[in-house]
């Protein structure tokens, strides 16, 4: 099928929203909304309140691309809304993204379906700090409910446990510890039932933290990633089933880690990934051919498809 700007009709950009994520999504949406411009899309850009859903009634749009990150626009309640609504919307549906949202039950499905992922424990309280210690040292601590690394601190014994779990319960109460592992970092990007080439990611920092992804210009994203064909098609296939797992559909992005023994783990799963100029799905299309433009056109053209 054919697709023509004008099939698109009005088409909203929401980003921005009141979430920790706010400055980053302000930043994907603006490329995001100049992309699809530059294609000629009738597209505006909304920079979301809690108002969003007259604003939308209001101005009459035919379709929205959500490129809202965090809660509130990651999480299933925009979406939920967007149903009510009937506008059509880019990414996963309401049950992918609350899924996914939640690092804690994303990994307690990866678990119950044999994924692998690294060993992990809740932490809403004091007492849960020494269950969490059992996992062994160093950890990874974060909120469970915040991505771009947000409230995220290495801890290497319970002191710093207990330093990092405060710091993680600043942006939310449900806070999970998680088996530190040492290895390479890559990401998949998807975009519709295919894995982009992986980029491997390289940081002097402790791990791939806030500053690394958006503000270091010293992080080195290796594409190709450096694996030989059959190891690198073994991870995107674990990519695509992490995120057919929690029902994740359209596009996003899944966090890999692969140990010293060269074994894999799922990290978490992204449905709306950064549009920035330091962002991963962008890099991952472009070494396919699809320019950014390209890349947010065949992402608004999903929502034509789900019709």
């Amino acid at each position: 099928m054919t697709i023509d700007a004008k099939d698109f009709g009005k088409v909203a950009v929401l980003m921005g929203g009141w979430a920790a994520e706010r400055d980053v999504s302000l930043v994907s949406g603006k490329a995001v909304l100049d992309g699809l411009c530059r294609k000629g899309v009738d597209a505006h850009g909304i920079d979301a309140g809690k108002d969003v859903l007259q604003v939308l009634q209001n101005g009459n749009y035919d379709r929205v691309f959500n490129v809202l990150h965090g809660r509130g626009g990651e999480d299933g309640v925009i979406q939920g809304a967007l149903e009510i609504l009937g506008l059509p919307y880019t990414g996963s549906g309401v049950m992918g993204s609350a899924i996914a949202m939640d690092k804690y039950r994303t990994k307690l499905l990866l678990q119950s379906l044999g994924l692998p992922t690294p060993g992990f424990a809740l932490i809403q309280s004091e007492q849960d700090l020494e269950a969490a210690a059992e996992l062994g040292f160093p950890l990874m601590v974060k909120p469970a409910l915040e991505g771009s690394s947000i409230g995220m601190s290495r801890a290497d014994d319970i002191k710093q446990l207990r330093a990092a779990w405060n710091k993680a319960a600043e942006y939310d109460s449900h806070v999970m510890a998680e088996r530190w592992i040492t290895g390479a970092e890559y990401t998949a990007a998807i975009l519709g039932d295919e894995a982009l080439p992986l980029i491997k990611l390289e940081t002097d920092h402790d791990f791939y933290d806030y500053d690394a992804k958006y503000v270091a210009d010293d992080t080195r994203y290796l594409i190709p990633c450096g694996l030989d064909q059959e190891a690198e098609s073994r991870l995107q296939s674990l990519a695509l089933g992490a995120f057919n797992a929690v029902a994740a559909s359209g596009w996003g992005r899944v966090d890999i880690l692969v140990d010293v023994e060269e074994q894999p783990w799922v990290i978490e799963v992204n449905t709306v990934p950064g549009m920035t100029g330091h962002s991963l799905v962008p890099m991952a299309a472009k070494a396919v051919g699809i320019d950014f433009d390209e890349l947010v056109w065949r992402i608004l053209a999903q929502t034509l498809e789900a019709n």
